[in-house]
């Protein structure tokens, strides 16, 4: 009795450490990325001093889309990296390179100054970046996954998206910050570059953790990288299909929603940010307990309920809030939204990881992840402001609807990976 109790503390606390460890650089590694879009709407214009509001948002949305074409080679070479050499390592070596990027642009001089040297080296820097995400979502998922015994897998892996999260809120808090502390003509001329140095230095403390973290419970065993299209194309197919549909809604429920205020309903930036800081607030709180309900229920019921809601009210919430009147009114349908949505952020890491075994676990999670948020959560910003543009935003909410239909039958037509799940329990 005394070694199994030992047994199950010594597990407890190895299941803690691997949260804190994957979650620390987590929440850096996205902290940094979402620090780009929270403060697109005032550096824009010194990077793309041409055109009106909604052109310099839309050259600033597709730079943000060419940093996900680095994401693929990321997950590629670090998800290699972590399926071979460990998880660790490659955990390590992706937080380093976002601290890389977040430092350069932090002190990247703008367009008056080097002229169209500014918009090329802001895509240097987040190019630099989008490899460093895409080697660190499969290797972080995987490590995350890995070690809880499956009873509590769903709930524990849920912080992966927690830390996410939580880094998009930092992001939100600094800017929310800033503009209480500074005028707008200050955070345009240079407060901007204050979260860059913060992610930075952030950064470097989450590589000082995973460097001293304990490798996961699972010995990487080396296998070639065809071997993820040779034996494993189902489920990596699968993965592409879900992620396209999760990583559009993800945007556009998320972090397209602040410029979405500003530019279409036409709130103020002040209490665009609030509100999306709130809403995501809101968001970070209920992943481990979606996370916790697929332990009971299954990954598949969730991400079921998650597309069905998404396809059938995705059209209705966002013309609502397009035409709200008051933030009263539009937070609750933000909060709607973001509901649906958990359906498929809490359990995302963990079905994925639970459709591949160890010796291509992180790169078959990273890689069709990365690839689809290329085609798809990549260019949603940018599909959504050239819709705009265009006169036609509400084709918008039509493009994420059917793509989160298109996912429904890809999950209707998989077997749910909490019953076959080919992550071995750490016993």
């Amino acid at each position: 009795m005394i070694r199994r109790m030992g047994d199950q503390a010594n597990r407890r606390r190895a299941t803690l450490t691997a949260v804190i460890a994957g979650s620390a650089g987590n929440f850096v590694e996205w902290y940094d990325w979402f620090a780009y879009s929270a403060f697109s709407l005032y550096f824009a214009k010194r990077f793309f001093p041409e055109g009106d509001r909604t052109t310099q948002l839309l050259q600033t949305a597709a730079v943000f889309a060419l940093g996900f074409l680095m994401r693929p080679l990321g997950a590629w070479v670090l998800g290699r990296m972590a399926d071979t050499r460990g998880r660790r390592r490659a955990l390590t070596l992706s937080v380093y390179g976002m601290c890389g990027g977040s430092f350069v642009i932090a002190g990247l001089p703008d367009a008056r100054a080097i002229g169209v040297a500014a918009p090329a080296l802001l895509l240097l820097a987040r190019l630099v970046q989008g490899f460093s995400l895409g080697g660190e979502y499969g290797a972080s998922a995987a490590y995350m996954s890995e070690v809880p015994h499956a009873r509590w897998r769903g709930f524990w892996s849920s912080f992966h998206v927690t830390s996410l999260m939580a880094g998009q809120l930092a992001a939100m808090a600094v800017l929310a910050t800033l503009q209480a502390l500074l005028p707008d003509s200050a955070i345009e001329a240079w407060g901007w570059r204050i979260p860059f140095v913060i992610g930075g230095a952030l950064a470097i403390s989450a590589a000082w953790i995973r460097g001293r973290a304990v490798e996961s419970h699972l010995a990487p065993q080396p296998a070639a990288t065809l071997a993820l299209v040779q034996r494993h194309a189902k489920p990596a197919l699968i993965a592409f299909a879900l992620t396209s549909a999760g990583g559009v809604a993800f945007y556009a429920y998320s972090t397209y929603m602040q410029k979405f205020l500003v530019n279409t309903t036409g709130f103020s930036r002040t209490t665009a940010t609030t509100l999306s800081a709130l809403s995501l607030v809101f968001f970070m709180i209920v992943q481990p307990a979606f996370g916790a309900l697929s332990d009971r229920i299954g990954r598949r019921a969730m991400l079921a309920g998650c597309f069905g809601a998404g396809m059938l009210l995705t059209w209705p919430l966002m013309t609502a809030i397009a035409h709200a009147t008051s933030p009263a009114a539009a937070f609750p349908l933000m909060l709607v939204l973001l509901l649906i949505l958990s359906g498929y952020t809490s359990v995302m890491a963990l079905f994925k990881a639970e459709l591949f075994p160890a010796e291509v676990r992180s790169i078959g999670i990273g890689l069709p992840y990365a690839l689809a948020n290329v085609v798809f959560g990549g260019t949603a910003e940018y599909v959504a402001l050239a819709l705009k543009k265009a006169g036609h935003e509400p084709a918008f909410y039509l493009y994420v609807s059917g793509i989160m239909g298109v996912a429904l039958i890809v999950t209707l037509a998989t077997a749910d990976t909490a019953r076959i799940s080919r992550i071995e329990n750490p016993d």
